[in-house]
């Protein structure tokens, strides 16, 4: 029986857009690490990142435009 990683999305962001990341410079590109649901779950400073904490979580992550 194979293990089915739970799916997550990434996307870059505005920091701007994202509250609660006081501190940031602002238009700084953040990446955020969604649920299948759009439950947020973390946010990260580079999309490679995103990737590999969605993978060292068992998660198997997919970019979004």
């Amino acid at each position: 029986m194979a293990l089915v990683q739970p799916l997550v999305y990434v996307k870059g962001v505005n920091s701007s857009e994202m509250p609660g990341l006081n501190g940031l410079p602002p238009d700084t590109i953040v990446y955020a690490i969604h649920s299948a649901e759009g439950v947020p779950l973390a946010v990260v400073g580079t999309r490679a990142a995103a990737f590999t904490v969605a993978r060292q979580n068992n998660m198997h992550p997919v970019s979004v435009h």
